[in-house]
């Protein structure tokens, strides 16, 4: 298969929609606490440190509707909420780890360049 351009504007359009709701704080750390299984709603809550319930599942219809995670309700009392990635959401895992791999690796040289442009600009 022959690689995206991604300096075409049409595909940088598509990379922007997609990556804009994965992009975001909670959906990272939701979908890569989903990559190592099926949580119900309030494991989620406890697994991502710092997240509102209000959030949580702002972030939970979000990853839904765009196919990263399937949501399945038990009609149990009180209902039970299953959820866990789809198989796009666990192919999303990939590129996620590679980038949060490559923030760590390079966490020292980003501090080091707004040093140095926060220097130079005050």
């Amino acid at each position: 298969m022959k690689p995206t351009n991604l300096h075409d504007t049409g595909h940088c359009q598509i990379a922007n929609d997609v990556i804009s709701l994965v992009g975001d704080k909670w959906s990272i750390q939701v979908v890569s606490t989903l990559g190592k299984g099926r949580l119900r709603f309030s494991e989620l809550k406890r697994a991502v440190e710092g997240i509102s319930q209000k959030m949580l599942t702002t972030t939970l219809r979000g990853l839904e509707r765009d196919g990263y995670l399937t949501r399945t309700v038990f009609p149990t009392v009180p209902p039970r909420v299953d959820y866990e990635l789809t198989e796009l959401g666990s192919e999303l895992l990939e590129p996620v780890s590679a980038l949060g791999q490559w923030a760590v690796t390079n966490h020292a040289r980003v501090l080091d360049a707004r040093r140095s442009y926060d220097a130079r600009t005050d």
